[in-house]
């Protein structure tokens, strides 16, 4: 289960404060311009205005985004509609009827206040707690003097550097306040960014909707075009074999009278024609599911497999508990299509499998020291691997800089 990155504690303390200033700046041009476009909306004028007015909070909410992803460690995703191609009206109604562009405004309308809060809350607790951690040094070295005001009228004299280290004390137990105050308005902020300046709920199930389709429609492709393999194999292998051992014990039935010698001949024939078609079926439904895969599970299957590559290939294999036959399936396939496509274009010297599980899915890696550039094509070897892994809406990220090395990463979930 993978869990965001917490915010850390300078990169959060940094940006709280840069983040006053930013908020101000986009304040004050946003209501500005706003307000503008609503005086102005009576004489049209303040319609385009106003989508100006939404672009330039278009602008400053990708900013932020950015700055939030570098300084917080948490990525907003886009949430904008694409603009239509039509016309300056056309794009100016699009804008204007854009629901993010809204949520932008208000995001910028609340970020001011929140903004002074946090702001006042880190340059003040930081700058205190620092001050009263370094203070027995700052006596040291300055021969400072300092009282106290205590309850009931008594005063506490620091007149020695004994006497200044329990202020270092409570300096330390500031500073172990205010990192979790960081920390928490940090991931407060990010959270209201996602919220906010994100895609609406909406919005993400109509892409995980569009998703799912396209993930279904190439499964079915890849579904279609095994079988069309499978029928192909059937046809040009086994099939015309068995058909060459019919026509050959037929020629041998007609001369076993006759001609008892060639009749042996082409009964010993048709027995060579029989095993080749009985290897061939062999091939063919280990291509389909092999057995050893069924019986023992991905470690001894892989073994195999990986002893007839013709590369040297490390494996390692920690996938327990056993996952689902279909994912099993799958890491196995891909793992052998991805150790084809090395062993004929990738010129490697070497090449490592790495199939671990995490909580909710299998994780294949592949990688080569070859010469790399290898990248997703429609038709290509890669494709396919992509479309075999869509059919359990598993995911293929392919990393080949030219040079190598490349890493071919499948992620396979282990529940639908």
């Amino acid at each position: 289960m993978t869990t965001r990155p917490l915010p850390k504690i300078a990169k959060a303390s940094a940006f709280l404060l840069v983040n006053f200033f930013i908020s101000t700046l986009w304040f004050v041009v946003l209501v500005s311009m706003f307000a503008t476009s609503v005086g102005l909306a009576v004489i049209w004028v303040g319609v385009p205005l106003l989508a100006a007015t939404l672009l330039v909070a278009r602008g400053a909410s990708t900013l932020e985004r950015r700055w939030v992803h570098t300084m917080l460690d948490s990525y907003v995703a886009s949430p904008y509609r694409p603009l239509p191609e039509g016309g300056l009206l056309a794009r100016t109604k699009a804008v204007i009827t854009d629901p993010a562009g809204w949520r932008d405004l208000g995001y910028w309308m609340l970020m001011f206040p929140l903004s002074i809060v946090e702001f006042v809350l880190v340059v003040t607790f930081w700058p205190v707690a620092l001050t009263l951690i370094a203070y027995p040094l700052v006596y040291q070295w300055a021969n400072g003097y300092l009282v106290i005001e205590l309850p009931g009228g008594n005063e506490w004299a620091i007149d020695s550097f004994a006497h200044a280290v329990p202020v270092t004390v409570v300096g330390l137990l500031l500073g172990l306040l205010t990192v979790p105050m960081v920390r928490g308005l940090g991931r407060m902020h990010a959270s209201l960014a996602r919220t906010v300046l994100g895609p609406s709920r909406t919005a993400l199930l109509s892409a995980e909707t569009k998703r799912l389709q396209a993930s279904r429609a190439r499964g079915v492709d890849s579904a279609e075009a095994e079988r069309r393999r499978i029928e192909r194999d059937l046809h040009d292998g086994a099939q015309q074999r068995l058909v060459s051992v019919a026509m050959t014990l037929g020629r041998a039935k007609t001369k076993m009278d006759s001609d008892p010698d060639a009749a042996r001949e082409l009964i010993a024939e048709a027995h060579v024609d029989a095993k080749l078609a009985i290897s061939e079926l062999r091939d063919l439904a280990r291509g389909i599911y092999p057995s050893v895969l069924g019986d023992r599970g991905l470690d001894p299957a892989l073994s195999s497999l990986i002893s007839k590559c013709p590369i040297p290939v490390d494996l390692s294999v920690d996938v327990e508990p056993r996952p689902p036959t279909a994912v099993e399936s799958a890491a196995y396939f891909t793992v052998a299509e991805t150790l084809t496509n090395i062993a004929k274009h990738a010129g490697a010297t070497r090449a490592g499998v790495k199939v671990f599980r995490t909580d909710h899915s299998v994780v294949v890696e592949v990688t080569d020291d070859g010469k790399g550039g290898a990248e997703v094509r429609k038709g290509g070897g890669l494709a396919g691997l992509a479309d075999r892994a869509a059919t359990i809406d598993g995911v293929v990220v392919v990393v080949s800089p030219v040079g190598g090395p490349t890493v071919i990463r499948t992620e396979l979930p282990c529940a639908w």
